[in-house]
C-alpha cells in the first residue's frame, strides 16, 4: 500500500528528477575534496546562503553540533530556547561533544526575545561560565517564524557582547517564504547556519553548513572526527543541488496546503486549530475527545492508508509536503471524523 504520510516533510520520496541526477551524478571522492557535484551543491548552497563556504553533511543535527563544536570550548555556555531542536531533540550531544553547557529560555510562543538572550549573558566572573555561542532557529517547530527584523535585533546584542550566533535553519527556506523575503535577508544575521536540504526539500539525505572559509576547514575536520567523511557523496549532493534551485520553489504550495487544513480542520466542533500560527507547513491541533480515542486514532488512520504522529502533549501535529495533496487532505479530514 501506499501511504498518504502526515508524520512529517522528512518522509518525502526523491523526485523523479532527482532519482535520474543521482543515477548520472559525476562523483569523486569528497574527503579528498575532489568530488565535483559536491563541490558544486556546497558552492550553490554558499551562495544562496550568503557565506564564504559551505559543506555538505548528513544531518541537520550534525551541522548544528559541528556549529557549537567549532564555536565554544569544553565549560562554556550555549543560549538556546527550551523548545529548540538543539535542546529537545539531539539526543544531549552538546553535553557528549562539546562539554558545554546549555542556558535554556522559555520564550513566549517559542519567539525569541533579544531583552531576554541579553540578560542572559553571563558576566566575567570566577564563578560563571562563559557565553560563547547564541542559537536561534528559523522557522521554529511550532509551526512560527521569527522576523528578519527580529532576528536582526538579537544579531546587534551578540555583536555588542562580542558573540556568535548560529541559525538552525531546518526549514530556513520555508520562513523565508512565510516572510516573503530573500533568505540572506534571515541569514546576514547569524555567523553560522545549518539548511536541511530532506525537510520539506525532498532530497534522500542530507543538509549544509555555511559559514566564513575559516570556520567551514575547521568544522570539515570535526566532521571527520564524527565519522562524517564520506567518499563518491555526489550521488547525493546531486539530489541536494534540485533541492536547493527547484524545491525551494514550491514551498508556498505546502504552506498554502497547510492553511487549507488547518481550515477544515477547524470546521469539525471538537477540532480547535490556531489558524495565525501556521505561517509554514506544520499544523497544530487538539480534538476534545476522550484520550483512549485520541490514542487508537494513529492505528485506525492507518489502516486507511493514513500515517500520523501521535497524541503528545495535549496537540497533534501534521505536515504538509510535496507528496501531499489537497485530495489528501479532505480524505484525511473525513477519516478524522470517522474515528470518533
Amino acid at each position: 500500500m501506499k501511504y498518504i504520510d502526515f508524520r512529517s516533510d522528512t518522509v518525502t520520496q526523491p523526485t523523479d528528477e532527482m532519482r535520474a541526477a543521482m543515477a548520472s551524478a559525476e562523483v569523486g571522492d569528497d574527503v579528498y575534496e575532489d568530488d565535483p557535484t559536491t563541490n558544486a551543491l556546497e558552492k550553490l548552497a554558499a551562495e544562496m546562503l550568503g557565506k564564504e563556504k559551505a559543506m555538505f553533511i548528513s544531518s541537520g543535527t550534525m551541522g548544528n553540533q559541528l556549529a557549537i563544536m567549532g564555536q565554544t570550548k569544553k565549560g562554556d555556555e550555549i543560549i538556546v530556547s527550551a523548545d529548540s531542536h538543539i535542546m529537545t531533540s539531539e539526543a544531549g550531544a552538546t553535553a557528549l561533544l562539546s562539554g558545554a553547557n546549555m542556558c535554556a529560555l522559555h520564550f513566549d510562543k517559542t519567539i525569541p526575545d533579544p531583552d531576554m538572550i541579553e540578560k542572559a549573558i553571563r558576566g566575567k566572573n570566577v564563578h560563571y561560565p562563559d557565553t560563547s555561542l547564541i542559537c536561534l532557529e528559523n522557522a521554529l517547530a511550532n509551526g512560527m517564524v521569527v522576523s528578519a527584523e527580529r532576528m536582526a535585533e538579537i544579531y546587534a546584542v551578540a555583536k555588542r557582547h562580542n558573540i556568535p550566533v548560529h541559525l538552525d535553519g531546518a526549514r530556513l527556506f520555508n520562513a523565508a517564504v512565510s516572510l516573503n523575503v530573500p533568505v540572506t535577508e534571515l541569514t546576514k544575521s547569524c555567523d553560522t547556519v545549518t539548511c536541511c536540504l530532506s525537510k520539506g526539500l525532498c532530497a534522500p539525505i542530507g543538509a549544509v553548513l555555511a559559514g566564513t572559509e575559516e570556520f567551514v576547514r575547521a568544522a570539515r575536520r570535526n566532521r571527520k572526527i564524527l565519522g562524517g567523511g564520506t567518499r563518491q557523496s555526489g550521488i547525493l549532493a546531486a539530489a541536494g543541488i534540485i533541492a536547493l534551485e527547484k524545491m525551494t520553489k514550491r514551498l508556498h504550495v505546502d504552506h498554502e496546503n497547510a492553511r487549507y487544513l488547518a481550515h477544515k480542520l477547524n470546521e469539525i466542533e471538537y477540532i480547535h486549530c490556531d489558524e495565525s500560527a501556521v505561517q509554514v507547513n506544520i499544523v497544530f491541533c487538539t480534538i476534545d475527545k476522550p484520550r483512549e480515542l485520541l490514542d487508537a486514532m494513529p492505528d485506525k488512520l492507518l489502516k486507511k492508508g493514513i500515517k500520523v504522529g501521535g497524541y503528545d502533549d495535549g496537540k497533534i501535529r501534521f505536515l504538509t509536503n510535496n507528496d501531499i495533496t489537497r485530495e489528501h487532505i479532505d480524505f484525511l479530514v473525513e477519516e478524522i471524523q470517522k474515528c470518533f
